[in-house]
């Protein structure tokens, strides 16, 4: 047997994270669809596990292609440089391309979140490959394929070199301002900030989606570790943080209501994952229950601002995941430990690792904030976002896929179809 077929435990680590960043995104839609009315909960359910198929092809046939390999002027590789995976195929990289994918599914899934009961599920189904193309290949590029934010790319060989283990700036900061940008151009629901109808409406769903995403980041996280120390590192960061970033929010909510709530112990703990997503391998233990509990903390309040500036986050994207994505991904510029002549300043390094990380995040959110609105406004003025009033009020479980998640109410007795 030739000596690069050989399974070794590293290669079975990572299919086995492959696997389980896989099963987070049915597990981000249990918790999106607990969060939702009763009557939009298969329909939310449905925008994530449709981005599985959708990205699962198009990362074969030409995204993977770009988030590495010869690039264009550092921003994104050749789209036609790895068609179908052919030369990853030939030089025995499916595995670390497959554990990539997953990333790229839960990326686009995750914003989701903030169009909850109105967007149209077949201008989802554009917008999907679109921006999982011309935005997340892009900025995987830079920040892992050796574009503009890499050690030796434009923008990192001057300011040094943005550290994103596991996708701070990728996934969550992505996800998070793409989630405002739709959020704005989309409008608020019917009712919203009125109706009281727009509570979650199966709280039990959405902790066990929590529970579900929790299990997934411990690979999500640690899939990429390079050796048995790392990996219990970040194992235990992922753990402290997750914990902190709940009982950051607990304690938040217990200040200004006077009671915890089960939904802010779920959005604490996916808060607190968020947060470590981009240090899990750079800060030490007790660094993570910090970066946890500010960020914990941090996103408890920033949900809030969606009643005050106007905009409706549903699901609280842009509260939980940019808000932890950019806290997280900042505090490495404090906490980072000393690896590599860079350090913290926590830890004695100056303010170049922090600087590195501040434009690293200004980077991320500028580009994209401006391509996700031309994606959007092109889908607006063409297929149109949002679906009509009748079919918001009537539900768009029934109005998108002739489907209801309660026909049968308790005991046997029919449901009416205006309390669904």
């Amino acid at each position: 047997m030739e000596e690069s077929n050989v399974l070794d435990a590293g290669t079975v680590w990572m299919v086995t994270s492959a696997a389980m960043v896989l099963l987070m995104t049915p597990g981000l839609a249990i918790f999106y669809g607990g969060m939702t009315r009763a009557k939009s909960s298969l329909n939310m359910i449905m925008m994530s596990f449709v981005s599985m198929g959708l990205v699962g092809v198009v990362w074969v046939l030409w995204v993977h292609g770009m988030t590495g390999g010869d690039g264009w002027a550092g921003v994104v590789g050749n789209p036609a440089g790895d068609l179908g995976l052919t030369g990853t195929m030939a030089e025995g990289g499916l595995v670390a391309a497959a554990y990539g994918a997953t990333f790229a599914i839960i990326a686009v899934a995750l914003i989701s979140g903030a169009v909850a009961d109105r967007f149209k599920f077949v201008t989802w189904c554009v917008f999907v490959p679109v921006w999982t193309t011309v935005v997340y290949a892009p900025l995987a590029y830079m920040v892992w394929g050796g574009g503009l934010l890499s050690a030796d790319g434009a923008i990192g060989a001057r300011l040094g070199e943005a550290l994103d283990f596991a996708g701070g700036l990728v996934v969550h900061i992505s996800a998070g301002v793409a989630a405002l940008v739709l959020a704005l151009l989309l409008g608020k629901r019917h009712g919203f900030g009125v109706d009281p109808g727009h509570r979650p409406h199966n709280v039990p769903f959405t902790m066990l989606g929590a529970a579900l995403l929790w299990f997934g980041w411990f690979g999500f996280n640690g899939g990429a570790a390079g050796s048995v120390d790392e990996l219990g590192l970040i194992w235990v960061d992922t753990l402290a943080a997750g914990a902190a970033g709940m009982l950051g929010w607990v304690f938040v909510e217990w200040l200004r209501r006077g009671r915890p709530t089960s939904i802010g112990t779920a959005s604490g703990i996916v808060s607190g994952l968020v947060a470590i997503t981009p240090a899990c391998a750079y800060v030490s233990p007790l660094g993570a229950v910090v970066i946890g509990l500010v960020s914990g903390a941090a996103s408890a309040l920033a949900v809030n601002l969606k009643y005050r500036l106007g905009f409706d986050d549903s699901l609280d994207v842009v509260g939980v995941h940019l808000t932890a994505g950019i806290l997280g991904t900042v505090l490495i510029g404090f906490f980072a430990l000393p690896d590599e002549g860079r350090a913290g300043l926590f830890y004695g390094g100056d303010a170049g690792l922090l600087v590195a990380q501040t434009v690293a995040v200004l980077v991320a959110v500028v580009f994209t904030a401006v391509v996700t609105t031309v994606i959007a406004l092109v889908l607006r003025g063409t297929m149109g976002l949002r679906v009509s009033k009748e079919d918001e009020e009537r539900g768009v479980d029934l109005t998108l896929h002739d489907e209801s998640a309660y026909d049968v109410g308790f005991g046997g007795v029919p449901v009416p179809a205006e309390a669904r």
